[in-house]
């Protein structure tokens, strides 16, 4: 910010976000710069589906399910699994609080093939700070997948390997977005492969979009306060991205 340049991040981690969007703002809108954390697949990318599939209306509730066919983490995904010891938050009653006071939420969501069916359980990643933070949502929560989760606590579970010559492993994700307003429910949704690889396509296209003046802000902002953001998902559509929105989000 003091160099006049902008920052992205891709942090998943709820206190680094948080901590970005309220200590930068200022700052960074008096240097006309734009402060972006969490641009990432976990974070950035469910903020942008349910900013699309909202239209830009009242939203009452966000729901975020995220499924994986696996989990081969990275070296830095167990580094922070280890020191990422703060509490989880998600949404009730318009604000943040630890999701250890709103009770176990464990269910089941049918995921599109192949995943198919899936046990989830609450696991909110910075999507929920910045759905939080400019969607006005009474509630919000995020879920993730059982299966994969002993794969991650696995120590013996090896790192991701690519696949083919696109450098992306073979993993398997889907992220399903509900977003409740007016009492309607609108659906947004993306699958694709490789979770780690997803991420350097948003982050690039969020500089692009910066560098080239189709950012709607400059301060510390969500990606999807940041740009339109059924028109950011369905510049990375149909690769990296199989997206799905709402008709009048397209």
């Amino acid at each position: 910010v003091a160099a006049g340049a902008h920052y992205l991040d891709v942090s998943a981690e709820q206190p680094a976000t948080a901590a970005v969007l309220g200590g930068f703002g200022a700052a960074a809108a008096r240097a006309g710069v734009a402060v972006l954390p969490a641009m990432a697949f976990y974070g950035g990318l469910a903020d942008l589906l349910a900013t699309a599939a909202a239209g830009g209306g009242p939203v009452e509730e966000v729901t975020v399910a995220v499924g994986l066919d696996g989990w081969r983490p990275t070296a830095g995904t167990r580094i922070t699994g280890e020191r990422n010891t703060a509490p989880r938050l998600v949404v009730e009653g318009g604000a943040l609080v630890p999701l250890d006071s709103v009770g176990p939420g464990g269910r089941t969501w049918d995921f599109p093939g192949p995943l198919g069916r899936q046990a989830v359980v609450p696991l909110p990643f910075s999507e929920v700070v910045l759905l939080h933070r400019h969607l006005g949502a009474d509630r919000i929560r995020s879920y993730l997948n059982e299966g994969p989760l002993a794969e991650l606590r696995d120590p013996a579970t090896p790192g991701p390997e690519a696949a083919d010559g696109t450098g992306r492993s073979a993993q398997r994700f889907a992220v399903q977005v509900r977003v409740s307003a007016g009492g309607a429910r609108r659906w947004a949704s993306v699958s694709g492969r490789d979770i780690y690889a997803v991420t350097a396509p948003l982050l690039a296209e969020a500089v692009v979009r910066l560098l080239d003046g189709r950012a709607r802000a400059v301060g510390a902002l969500a990606p999807g306060e940041a740009f339109d953001a059924a028109d950011f998902l369905a510049a990375l559509a149909p690769d990296p991205l199989d997206l799905s929105l709402p008709p009048a989000s397209r």
